[in-house]
């Protein structure tokens, strides 16, 4: 009997990455891409709301002590009631647990105004919520939405998660723990001029969302393992001018893990990240993965500076039994020093945790395609490009590096790549080879040392029944 579920899912696939090649072509995902023409929606309507519903007024004390949840619900409710419009955080330290955004409804918070997260669990709800690529129980966060449109948070006012709520689920608590904003399944997504503070946790996490603006952000989770931004299973994003300093990745891109992602096929694509500035003290300034089931295709990353990070400015990760595809790259304009790892790393062969369900054999192994990298200014990181953790099986198709300045200690490693360009690289202060290849053909790469081939691992095995969702 044919298996109608794993036909629906290597259509949906097959469609998937057709898809990609036209829109692609159509954004002009190369060197010459014109920003202008972006599908990324503008923000949300900024012009003088016609309705304005101050906090006080319903009873919120502000005084940093008092619990003022019920008060800031009650007036983000009668917002979304009466058509919307804004509701209004005047000076003060407003404590409070999760509060809900309600479509056409943006808070505003005034200079000196702070929402400030209870330390109690009890007072954030649980639901199914994503983490690391899969929906599990879980708090949700201190400000939440679900399935509505036309939401905001402006500032210049500042939004801190309170510090006892940190942490990673574990087997004694499974619960994950709430990040600080994270809207579900919503569209039109306004986030500007606020600063924000949390610890062990995500900090601002959109899921399932589409047409998201974020500008001018002042983002701080340093001090253990916490994200910036993680945009997962989203569309159309535009992250511009945000000062970004975490414990975990500044900017991590995901979209589901394993089968349940891989069914889903919920794609991230089509996200711009510039004119921001990133550091990093446990992991990556820009993580690409390693939650990749549904797919990561058209970003672009332009006239940012990356100041440190434990690791690597940018990070590409997967692994066999994630299946679906990295493709459309384009990285440039890049100020970077204070890296521990390097500029740039490619890992498809092993990075984060694999899944209870992967997608089993050659379809398990991600598709990647066309990475660029140009006009990148490096001081003194210790790996222009470590780029050999690709599958034999599954090459990278089209890689550019071009325009490369700047010190570095040691140079640039490649292997399993088709139709690679490497020009104008003029790096200084490098010990051993400037480039070493193993299995790459294209073009620059005639003077390369020869490396070793690259070790994987054995095929993921078929499961004996196919999987369901449930």
């Amino acid at each position: 009997m044919k298996d109608t579920n794993n036909t629906r899912r290597l259509f949906l696939k097959t469609s998937a990455l057709a898809g990609a090649g036209v829109l692609a072509s159509r954004l002009g995902f190369a060197e010459s891409y014109p920003t202008e023409k972006s599908t990324i929606s503008p923000a949300p309507d900024t012009q003088k709301p016609k309705l304005v519903l101050n906090v006080r007024d319903f009873g919120a004390a502000g005084d940093g002590q008092t619990k003022d949840t019920l008060a800031i619900q009650q007036a983000i409710d009668r917002c979304g009631v009466l058509g919307g419009g804004e509701v209004l955080f005047p000076k003060g330290t407003y404590l409070t647990g999760a509060i809900q955004l309600r479509s056409n409804t943006t808070l505003r918070l005034e200079k000196d105004a702070e929402i400030l997260g209870t330390p109690d669990f009890a007072d954030y709800p649980v639901s199914q919520v994503r983490w690391e690529g899969k929906w599990i129980k879980g708090h949700v966060s201190l400000i939440y939405a679900f399935d509505a449109d036309h939401i905001g948070i402006v500032g210049p006012g500042k939004i801190t998660g309170n510090r006892a709520l940190g942490g990673r689920p574990n087997a004694q608590n499974p619960l994950r723990h709430p990040a600080l904003i994270e809207p579900i399944n919503c569209n039109h997504i306004r986030m500007e001029d606020f600063s924000t503070s949390y610890y062990l946790m995500w900090s601002i996490h959109p899921t399932l969302c589409n047409h998201i603006s974020i500008k001018n952000l002042y983002i701080r989770s340093t001090g253990g393992n916490g994200d910036g931004i993680d945009i997962d299973s989203c569309k159309h994003v535009r992250i511009d001018g945000c000062d970004i300093e975490t414990g975990d990745d500044c900017i991590s891109l995901k979209s589901g893990r394993g089968m349940e992602g891989y069914s889903l096929l919920r794609t991230t694509e089509d996200v711009h990240i510039s004119n921001c500035t990133f550091a990093d003290t446990i992991f990556a300034c820009i993580g690409i993965g390693s939650e990749t089931s549904g797919g990561i295709r058209n970003l672009l990353i332009e006239n940012c500076k990356f100041t440190k990070a434990k690791t690597h400015a940018i990070y590409i990760k997967s692994r066999p039994g994630r299946g679906a595809f990295i493709e459309n790259i384009v990285c440039r304009n890049l100020e970077v020093s204070g890296m521990e790892g390097g500029f740039l790393r490619f890992n498809i062969l092993g990075s984060g945790l694999q899944d209870q369900v992967p997608v089993p054999g050659h379809e398990g192994i991600p598709t990647i395609k066309d990475f660029h990298f140009s006009n990148v200014r490096v001081t003194d990181v210790p790996v222009l490009v470590d780029g050999t953790s690709i599958h034999p099986d599954k090459p990278l198709e089209g890689f550019s590096l071009k325009n490369i300045s700047g010190t570095c200690r040691k140079g640039i490693s490649l292997a399993n790549i088709r139709k690679a360009e490497i020009r104008d690289i003029t790096v200084t202060g490098y010990s051993g080879p400037l480039l070493s290849v193993y299995n790459v053909s294209g073009k620059g790469i005639k003077e390369a040392a020869a490396l070793e081939p690259t070790k994987v691992l054995p095929p993921i095995p078929a499961p004996a029944a196919s999987y369901q969702l449930k």
